[in-house]
């Protein structure tokens, strides 16, 4: 066994503490809730079933999002977004049982929200921190999984630095073996040979993983030293040699029982897609209530600044390419395109009237859109939809444009937000767009939102 091996070696009993953990959160979030609602009185008898289902509920709701597995190496944001959603769904059957039961009458909806509220709080920062100090227990040795590579071609190199630049991610590359020439990788102290010698390495010492790095093209290769150690009990993981491909979204599923590697997919499938779809009515409509005197001002100033409508009416490109019409506040007079055609808006555009360019600098010409994401046409947050005819001009002039096309277009974004908005780079603007689609999780459309609100709303490159 390898140093500071107990954390791998017990990593059961750590789960088991982890659900001990959430229980006690749970139990901690309920009392907390209820001292400001009841004070001091005991626990009522109905009270103490619905506390008694909750905790049965976590048991099997978490298990059921795989919220105790290892989260090594993932990203956060996908174990916020787990963490969020069994919560929700153990409170959601509660709801449920209550109405269904017909005695959500006699509990105190203030207790329910404290104790949804405080609990969810403290199981996020509870694992938040562990994710923490699990990260500065791998920077300094401890917790590894301790891995051999067996590689070829570029895809090797590729591996090796990215797992060396990760140390929080806790892989501790003991071997490395490859028949390519190894004068462009730093190998350092790492065992390394041909990849004859990788069995009787395996054989003789204990690691937690080997990790096959290797072009799909050779799959001659790849399945001859599968079968050299077919009698290594050690997990085996196959790193493809896909990373020239621009993907999206890119895993590995199981469909009809065949092993399929998913490129370029949309994330909105599945529970994501109910997900985004709630998100967007329920902040949408918020947001439309709370603008409400601000939209009924500029409707007004928006008629009295020009004659013809208030609202301007645009075709444009969402999700799968599909059309719909996007609506704005209108912002210049109804005859500005009649000799100009579709322009790509500039700094030196002076077709707005007064009102229209106080509004387009503020970005409160788009308030309309929100109607759009009730409507179903767009999402809060997505790379922006363009107008067909510029569609039609850009789709063959910068790469991946298309790719965009797969998720709802958006009132804001990750690009906005980052300053690539109006007459700027395009390439850089799809990079970002393509970067949210690739990284899409709720955590980071509510940080876009948030930003939006300090960032994206007034901007040098809005007019």
């Amino acid at each position: 066994m390898y140093p500071h091996g107990f954390l791998k070696e017990h990593s059961s009993i750590l789960l088991w503490i982890m659900r001990l953990l959430d229980v006690l959160i749970l139990l901690a979030a309920c009392g907390a809730a209820y001292l400001p609602v009841f004070g001091t009185r005991p626990l009522p008898p109905h009270y103490q079933v619905a506390v008694i289902f909750a905790v049965l509920l976590l048991i099997v709701v978490f298990h059921a999002y795989s919220l105790y597995r290892a989260w090594r190496g993932i990203d956060f944001s996908q174990e916020f977004t787990a963490t969020v959603l069994a919560w929700t769904t153990v409170f959601a059957i509660l709801v449920f049982l209550a109405v269904i039961t017909k005695t959500s009458e006699s509990f105190s909806r203030a207790w329910l929200l404290m104790w949804f509220t405080f609990g969810g709080t403290a199981l996020l920062l509870i694992r938040y921190g562990l994710k923490q100090l699990l990260r500065h227990l791998r920077t300094r040795g401890l917790n590894l999984r301790h891995i051999a590579i067996i590689a070829s071609g570029d895809i090797g190199t590729h591996v090796f630095n990215s797992l060396h630049a990760s140390p929080d991610a806790g892989f501790n590359i003991r071997a490395y073996f490859t028949n390519d020439k190894m004068d462009t990788i730093s190998l350092g102290e790492t065992v390394h040979g041909p990849i004859s010698e990788a069995r009787d390495y395996m054989e003789q010492h204990q690691l937690d993983q080997i990790w096959l790095a290797m072009p799909l093209r050779e799959a001659d290769t790849i399945e001859a030293i599968i079968s050299d150690l077919k009698n290594i009990t050690t997990d085996i993981r196959l790193v493809p040699d896909i990373f020239g491909f621009r993907l999206i979204n890119h895993s590995i599923s199981s469909i009809a029982g065949l092993p399929v590697i998913n490129l370029s997919v949309t994330p909105m499938e599945g529970i994501n897609r109910w997900i985004k779809a709630i998100e967007d009515k329920l902040i949408s409509t918020l947001i439309l209530l709370l603008i409400s005197p601000v939209f009924l001002s500029i409707c007004m100033l928006v008629k009295i600044s020009s004659p013809g409508p208030i609202f301007y009416r645009q075709q444009r490109l969402s999700w799968n390419g599909r059309r719909f019409t996007m609506y704005k506040f209108r912002t210049m007079p109804v005859d500005s395109e009649n000799t100009t055609g579709a322009v790509w808006t500039s700094s030196g555009d002076k077709r707005a009237t007064a009102i229209g360019a106080v509004l387009r600098k503020t970005s409160l010409d788009e308030l309309p859109q929100f109607w759009n994401v009730l409507r179903g046409d767009m999402s809060i947050v997505g790379p922006r939809p363009e107008r067909p005819v510029f569609v039609e001009k850009f789709k063959d002039e910068i790469p991946s444009y298309m790719q965009k096309h797969m998720v709802k277009a958006g009132i804001t974004g990750w690009a906005q937000i980052n300053g690539w908005r109006g007459d700027t780079d395009l390439h850089s603007r799809i990079e970002h767009d393509l970067f949210y689609i690739d990284n899409w999780s709720l955590w980071l459309d509510l940080k876009i939102i948030f930003m939006t609100v300090f960032k994206g709303l007034s901007h040098k490159n809005a007019y």
